[in-house]
């Protein structure tokens, strides 16, 4: 797969920029606060339905003055328009439209009730400094690194996370009323209840992670390998912290083993007021040598684990659908020359690589460039494309 066309309106640094892309590499190039990235995270909203670096869509839409109506919206929404050619030679587009209190998605011109349907016609693997939250960061970092993959490979992953988040909320806020309440047996028939949805969207969750962490292994050690060549092993365990037990793949097991891990803290969670088990409290284990990478590899090793993560999900994408486009954000400045190599090896495997650097020379993959530069005459970021190099 890759984006054959990019169109961007009233976002972020942009007023409006249209830029046609090739198949293999291409480098945007200019200093670092000029709208680089930007390019890539609106990809990655299309992709994954949010932005690698904010919680909201808020940050994404322009801040201009005046009230003037642009494209037949207020200047409070922001557009991002994709044409993209999957592995197939299908030409297919996604359009969003972001603002005006809700996200507008069309997927090949047609509205989508849900924007979750959108997820996954564009396919993405992302990479930017950010990441190293993978290994070093909190628990919920590694679950949003497996909820955006899954959700990319099937639509039904991400309507179920919703549905589960959804329950998970209305439980919570009752285990909140209930607290300190004395016990009603209405009280715990309607507990019960959302225990019983909670635990019918939250087995699928865990079974269907347990078998992608599964998938995940091997090309992920392969992929570290490649990139550190010096033999380290990497394992990676889906667990469930209450008892720091792995979970069973299967939905049923699942199922139950989430049902008596919530009998076993129902006390617990009523004095709390919150919900202390279900996939929202697991964690993606990676052990280096046996050890937690979390605080035992150096800095150059964890840079190494997160991207071979990243890279080695591209085949638990490609399992059931196109092949991803490879986004790589300010990854080359600072690597050394060796490590620049590897990463160039990896990109191999691609059919289509958008690059962002501050300095041309540190990228060491032909292809195209487009120079990233501020325009005051435009109000804003433009886009120039080069030749070939």
């Amino acid at each position: 797969m890759w984006v054959a066309r990019l169109e961007l309106i009233e976002y972020r640094s942009y007023v409006r920029a249209e830029l046609d892309l090739t198949q293999g590499v291409t480098v945007f190039v200019g200093p670092n606060g000029r709208g680089k990235t930007n390019i890539l995270e609106a990809l990655h909203r299309v992709a994954i339905g949010a932005s690698h670096r904010v919680a909201t869509d808020a940050p994404l839409l322009r801040v201009s003055e005046g009230g003037a109506v642009a494209n037949g919206a207020s200047t409070n929404d922001a557009f991002i328009r994709t044409v993209l050619v999957t592995d197939e030679g299908q030409r297919r587009s996604v359009d969003l439209q972001l603002g005006s209190g809700r996200t507008r998605v069309k997927v090949d011109g047609q509205a989508v009730r849900r924007a979750a349907d959108a997820l996954g016609v564009l396919r993405v693997i992302s990479f930017a400094p950010e990441d190293l939250t993978i290994v070093r960061g909190d628990p919920s970092d590694r679950r949003r690194f497996l909820d955006q993959v899954l959700s990319q490979r099937r639509t039904s992953y991400a309507a179920a996370l919703s549905e589960y988040d959804r329950v998970l909320r209305q439980r919570n806020a009752l285990l909140r009323e209930q607290r300190g309440a004395p016990a009603s047996r209405g009280a715990d028939d309607t507990l019960s209840a959302w225990t019983q949805q909670l635990v019918a969207h939250g087995a699928p969750l865990i079974a269907a992670r347990v078998a992608a962490v599964a998938a995940l292994r091997g090309p992920v050690q392969d992929a570290l390998a490649r990139l550190t060549e010096d033999g380290a092993v990497l394992e990676l365990t889906y667990q469930t912290l209450e008892d720091g037990v792995a979970p069973p793949g299967d939905v049923q097991e699942a199922a139950q083993r989430l049902h008596d891990l919530l009998a076993e803290r129902a006390g617990e969670e009523r004095r709390r007021g919150t919900t202390l088990a279900g996939p929202h409290r697991d964690d993606l284990l990676l052990t280096l040598a046996g050890l937690p990478a979390r605080v035992t590899a150096s800095q150059g090793e964890a840079w190494s684990i997160a991207l071979a993560c990243k890279v080695g999900a591209t085949e638990l994408l490609t399992g059931v659908g196109d092949r991803p486009v490879l986004l790589l954000d300010d990854v080359f400045s600072e690597l050394d020359e060796a490590r620049r190599r590897r990463v160039v090896a990896l990109c191999e495997g691609f059919d289509q690589v958008l690059v962002t650097a501050a300095v041309d020379a540190d990228v060491p993959l032909e292809g195209h460039r487009v120079d990233v530069r501020r325009d005051d005459d435009a109000l804003g970021t433009v886009l120039s494309p080069r030749t070939v190099r």
